[in-house]
């Protein structure tokens, strides 16, 4: 019997949590029609000898919502075995929306999550105004990842209310009715739930909070109502966790059980990000404590977190730790070729700039991330301290003799979140937490985490052997899908679609983040690759080889 493709002879991994096994795996079209022995041949055979052959990544919190318009092949996630991506986290989506409020829509995302709105703006069709449309664009575009999208918070409370949507003050009973509407059109569209920010920190251009934070119970159970009446959904959410609270973290306990009170009410999974703190760091525990408590009487919480810290990234290439300074304010407008030449013109004069007694970033907290050398492990002999005191030179000349010496692809990487890698650790072992987070397509000058499955192989898996490889396969594919009701996906079994990976555990490594010109208009990002992933299929076709896109761009919408 022929077939499409056949992968012989891997590690399969299923992505249940079932202990890995020798076996084959068939395909023909979209779909996995054999997994065992299998005879006969296909046009395309891959050897996966000593590899294993896994589901495609789930990846439920990404921001790709404007950048799959321009870049289909949703890099960096594609780097990192994902083969679906969830849009529309946070609440901040760019529907529904009227005509003339476009451009609020794109600047508010500028603002959250520090994509351009030059790019967003010239970037998308902009051919929508309600939920649906959006969905139905997104469907024209051709992409080499399966995309679903929350209907978000913010759009929705701006479309219904106006300005009126940023204020303090409760919405009327017509307003929340018109938000439900709303809500029900994008359901009933194929929205994959609903998304809302209750953090102070997520803020409009103006510096008011975005529409939705000062939400009541009312309006927000009110829209749980809406996916309870689909029976189907999930409600997302930049959660209100230790901001504004006492000791006894008060407010954060009612948080979390108004997200129970939602999840138990209308039958729905509700998600959203958690973290470890140095400012609160048992918070995470009592969080999930409040969670366990509200599932143990029906709700369905998973909140979910990162594999290792959420860190700003420095570099010559873009931000430095020392920008405050006159002198290394040259840099700015440059290229990395014209940059690396003012660090080797000027190195004294930019090193007798920094003033240490500033409020600078200290070195002891800047990880080095080098060339063949990325760990993020935040090991103290990785500090860009240590590199300076066995140098026997200050931070700053280390900082510009690494960048020097790596030709500028030197990194440091600040972990403002979740830096105690023993918390980690917990939450990643805690069947409560799902994981998630990796915002691709966030942050994009900031930030680099859509590598966490990768890091949470080759960390956690094989180089830890904390958690094990079939329990972290799971995480990331058939426990990621079910959160979002996702069906036929994240799990390698005889009808689901064929989106696989292939995966050389051994030679897994993340490569140094790297800063590039590639968005609209030439404004910059960081992407960041990864080696060991020797081929990805998305929906049967090979859609990375080798760590590069092939071209096959067979995405589908969820």
């Amino acid at each position: 019997m022929a077939h499409d493709v056949i992968i012989r002879n891997g590690t399969l991994i299923d992505g249940t949590g079932a202990a890995g096994k020798r076996a084959d795996l068939a395909i023909d079209g979209d779909r996995i029609t054999a997994i065992g022995k299998v005879d006969g041949n296909a046009p395309l055979e891959i050897d996966a000898t000593g590899k294993l052959v896994t589901p495609g990544f789930v990846d439920i919190h990404t921001h790709l919502d404007a950048q799959l318009a321009w870049d289909p092949n949703a890099s960096s996630s594609c780097y990192h075995g994902i083969t679906s991506v969830v849009l529309g986290n946070c609440g901040v989506t760019f529907a529904p929306c009227k005509p003339q409020d476009r451009d609020y829509l794109a600047k508010m995302m500028e603002s959250v999550e520090d994509i351009p709105a030059a790019s967003i703006l010239s970037g998308l069709p902009w051919d929508w105004e309600t939920y649906g449309e959006y969905l139905a664009s997104l469907s024209r575009m051709k992409t080499g990842v399966n995309v679903g999208g929350m209907v978000g918070h913010c759009a929705v409370r701006y479309h219904a209310m106006g300005e009126r949507g940023l204020d303090d003050v409760p919405a009327s009973a017509d307003d929340i009715a018109r938000m439900c509407d709303l809500v029900d059109e994008a359901i009933g569209a194929g929205a994959l739930g609903f998304s809302t920010s209750r953090t102070f920190m997520h803020r409009v251009p103006d510096g008011r909070p975005v529409p939705g934070t000062y939400a009541r119970a009312d309006e927000l159970l009110a829209i749980g109502r809406v996916l309870g009446k689909h029976k189907r959904g999930v409600f997302e959410a930049a959660a209100r966790l230790g901001e504004r609270d006492n000791d006894a973290l008060d407010n954060t306990r009612r948080e979390v059980e108004l997200l129970g009170e939602i999840s138990r009410e209308n039958g729905v999974a509700v998600t959203f990000g958690l973290t470890e703190s140095a400012r609160r760091p048992e918070l995470f525990r009592r969080v999930i404590e409040v969670c366990e408590r509200e599932n143990a009487r029906g709700a369905n919480l998973r909140p979910q977190t990162t594999s290792r810290g959420i860190g700003v990234l420095f570099g010559v290439h873009h931000r430095t730790p020392y920008d405050r300074f006159p002198a290394w304010q040259e840099l700015r407008g440059k290229s990395l070729a014209e940059r690396l030449d003012v660090l080797k013109r000027n190195r004294a004069e930019l090193i007798a700039a920094v003033d240490t007694s500033a409020d600078t970033m200290p070195p002891e907290q800047l990880y080095m991330l080098l060339p063949n050398d990325v760990a993020y492990h935040n090991d103290p002999e990785r500090s860009l301290a240590a590199h300076a005191r066995r140098r026997n030179v200050s931070a700053v000349a280390a900082f510009i003799d690494l960048a020097l010496e790596t030709d500028g692809r030197a990194s440091c990487y600040f972990a403002f979140l979740n830096q105690n890698q023993e918390a980690v650790k917990e939450m990643i072992l805690n069947p409560t937490v799902a994981m998630g987070l990796a915002d691709s397509g966030a942050h994009v000058g900031q930030i680099m985490d859509a590598s966490q499955p990768s890091w949470l192989l080759a960390h956690w898996v094989r180089d830890r052997k904390v958690i094990s490889v079939e329990e972290a396969i799971r995480r990331w594919t058939s426990d990621t899908a079910a959160i979002f009701g996702v069906k036929d996906r994240g799990t390698l079994r005889e009808g689901a679609f064929a989106d696989v990976n292939v995966i050389d555990l051994e030679k897994l490594a993340l490569e140094a983040p790297e800063y590039v010109h590639d968005f609209p208009g030439g404004a910059g990002r960081y992407v960041q690759r990864a080696r060991g992933y020797e081929t990805t299929l998305v929906n049967g076709r090979v859609f990375m080889r080798g760590g590069e896109p092939t071209g096959e761009l067979r995405g589908r919408m969820l």
